[in-house]
């Protein structure tokens, strides 16, 4: 894949400048007319943001899949670490799915900020389509023209099962198409890297003519937002040490001495590859067996995000809730699903990326917008720092339980 670089800080930056210019000229009704560049300037970016998604994400779904299902056939250790990061992505992405609204009814979006931040990315609340619609959504008629509608879940479906026909080819036909949808996933990732290159501009065109309309309590709802979507990281880096206490047999006080210099390393670079070393260092002192370490950490770290599947879902939730957008649950359900298969297809990328990747065919899946997406990901730097403790959380404990899972089956 190619090196992207995104300025995350820069787009930080114009959020601010953004909202503080609107503020101004909304303030002051002779410059109005600067909203009126803004606004289509704002969306068109909004707009070559959009046209990534479906290919990007289809192509790296494929190979997601194909690159998932051998690392299942290459042993038992692979197959049980493969299950574990599947597993909890459905069970992350679930717990997500209770607690984000509970979270969200206890502590309401503030009126002012949400009216104000509703409003400037728009409300595109639908009919809410019952069971037989949603069964009958799942699978197309016509590839072409879902992907052409923008139907994000017979997409995935589609692109799923072809990733699996794909790995009973022989090899050549397989290398073929692995060498295609490579290809594609390259091209479609320097286009968004342009894109996102140019975030600070977008965002500073979106945040203005949002506090133009709105005046700058949409602050209020973007610190909530980071807020509530951190929280729910929070909960699976407390998962943690759960689970290697519980499954992994270690000492808790054991577990977070040696995670110690794991957090400084993540924290300091946001990074759960940057962090493989670290990690590697704590399972040796919590006794993983440096076979299992050598194996299942480089593996998790190249397949498995822990906090993804229930941050992303936080996050479509709350932009639901922001817009006023009915969300039954067949498509919190559905959500789910594609919240973990697209994961699995997502590399290790910088978080706007994977925010982009990530969460937008999980909005497009269960029927919210994914406009608000353009300015979140300009807060994207802050809920990440919770993403990457997580995810080196996780890695590590899921770690201690496949060893010892594995050291359970070798005495049996």
């Amino acid at each position: 894949m190619p090196d992207i670089r995104v300025p995350a800080v820069w787009s930080l930056a114009a959020l601010a400048a953004g909202l503080l210019v609107g503020s101004v000229v909304g303030a002051v009704p002779v410059l109005h007319g600067v909203a009126l560049v803004a606004e289509p300037l704002g969306e068109l970016w909004l707009r070559a943001l959009r046209m990534t998604i479906l290919p990007l994400v289809i192509s790296l779904l494929v190979l997601g899949v194909v690159q998932t299902a051998a690392a299942a056939r290459a042993g038992a250790v692979a197959r049980r670490t493969v299950a574990w990061i599947f597993g909890t992505y459905l069970v992350s992405g679930a717990v997500a799915m209770v607690v984000m609204p509970l979270w969200l009814s206890l502590w309401p979006i503030p009126r002012a900020a949400a009216g104000a931040l509703a409003a400037g990315v728009g409300q595109s609340a639908g009919p809410v389509p019952g069971l037989d619609a949603f069964l009958l959504s799942i699978l197309p008629t016509n590839i072409f023209a879902a992907a052409a509608g923008g139907e994000m879940l017979p997409c995935v479906v589609f692109f799923a099962l072809f990733a699996v026909a794909m790995g009973r080819l022989p090899e050549a036909p397989r290398a073929a198409l692995m060498t295609l949808f490579q290809g594609v996933a390259g091209v479609m990732m320097v286009m968004i890297g342009w894109v996102l290159a140019l975030a600070p501009v977008g965002v500073f065109a979106l945040a203005l003519t949002l506090a133009v309309k709105a005046g700058a309590s949409a602050l209020g709802a973007l610190a909530h937002y980071v807020a509530l979507v951190s929280g729910v990281g929070g909960l699976v880096l407390l998962a943690g040490p759960v689970v290697a206490v519980v499954l992994g047999r270690v000492a808790l006080r054991a577990y977070m001495r040696a995670m110690m210099p794991v957090f400084a390393v993540a924290a300091s670079t946001q990074s759960s590859l940057a962090s493989l070393p670290a990690m590697l260092g704590a399972c040796g002192r919590l006794g993983v067996r440096a076979e299992t370490a050598e194996f299942t950490l480089p593996l998790s770290v190249a397949l498995y995000r822990a906090t993804g599947a229930a941050m992303n879902i936080a996050v479509v939730l709350y932009v639901a809730h922001l817009t006023n957008t009915p969300v039954t649950i067949w498509a919190m359900v559905a959500g789910v699903l594609v919240a973990a298969l697209a994961e699995l297809g997502t590399p290790s990328l910088p978080g706007a990326i994977s925010f982009v990747l990530s969460i937008g065919p999980v909005a497009m899946v269960m029927g919210v917008p994914v406009g608000p997406l353009a300015l979140l990901v300009a807060v994207e730097m802050l809920p990440d720092l919770m993403r990457t403790l997580g995810n080196v959380a996780m890695d590590v404990a899921v770690t201690t339980a496949v060893d010892r899972a594995d050291r359970g089956k070798g005495a049996a």
